[in-house]
């Protein structure tokens, strides 16, 4: 069974309701001290016929292996993962076009849980993982997204490289973040069909991989750091994407005229 922690992860899981939730902990020292939120988020379980149990909070903490809980636990049955052609069966968007996020090998629980907030914020319609190589849905990644993994649909497949070389198949185009790549990403055009590929913290995109994208794009970086955390990396991409589907227009890139070379993006 998982655990999550924290008001806002446990409101969206049950707003979302994507999961049953067998029940609910909070810590029983609470009721000294009321709190409106946990209260708020009480009454959602409440409404959803979702049973509520107090406990002590040191015993809340051995749930969450963390005292980072906010006086609630909840106790979710597994998640179940879509297949890819889940993903690439669902009706298109708005906008006209899917857009989807694959990502190569992010380990770092954090940065999974902040590209899921990011992707929910910014429209995205399905994110592929591995199961290697790949940070667990835990509760940190919960957390850290704030309750948005329980919105984003999200497939896990065997073989990222086959998943992108099926993807191509169906008109997807694969676009990778490089630090090497070439142009900004400011100069793609997002109005189409197109999967963001990023690579593992510290490494980037693995070999196989970045000869499977149609294209690699780069961030430039205009100060001494050479690069973006990729979480942060995967927002910037992400949302421009997004302004480019809502105005319906590439921004023009500079006038040219001689420049320094300037650093990219590392995933």
């Amino acid at each position: 069974m998982d655990v999550l922690y924290g008001l806002h992860p446990v409101e969206e899981a049950i707003r979302a309701g994507t999961r049953q939730l067998d029940h609910v902990s909070v810590a029983r020292e609470r009721e000294a001290r009321r709190d409106a939120r946990l209260d708020a988020v009480l009454e959602l379980c409440r409404a959803a016929g979702i049973r509520v149990s107090t406990e002590p909070r040191d015993q809340l903490t051995r749930h969450a292996k963390t005292d980072a809980h906010q006086g609630i636990v909840a106790f979710l049955r597994e998640r179940k993962f879509l297949a890819l052609e889940d993903l690439l069966k669902a009706p298109v968007g708005p906008s006209g076009f899917r857009f989807f996020l694959a990502l190569d090998g992010v380990e770092d629980p954090h940065n999974l849980g902040a590209l899921l907030r990011s992707a929910d914020g910014a429209g995205i319609d399905g994110v592929i993982v591995p199961e290697r190589r790949s940070a667990p849905l835990s509760a940190t990644v919960a957390k850290s997204s704030a309750g948005a993994s329980e919105h984003v649909r999200i497939a896990q497949v065997v073989n990222i490289t086959r998943a992108l070389e099926t993807m191509k198949k169906h008109h997807v185009w694969i676009v990778g973040l490089d630090e090497r790549g070439t142009p900004d990403y400011t100069d793609f055009d997002f109005r189409q069909d197109c999967c963001l590929v990023l690579g593992s913290e510290g490494a980037g995109l693995h070999d196989l991989v970045k000869r499977t994208c149609d294209h690699l794009l780069r961030i430039p970086m205009a100060g001494s750091v050479s690069s973006l955390n990729v979480s942060v990396a995967g927002a910037v991409v992400m949302y421009e994407a997004m302004r480019q589907r809502r105005s319906g227009a590439v921004q023009a890139p500079p006038a040219s005229k001689p420049q320094k070379p300037r650093k990219g993006l590392g995933s």
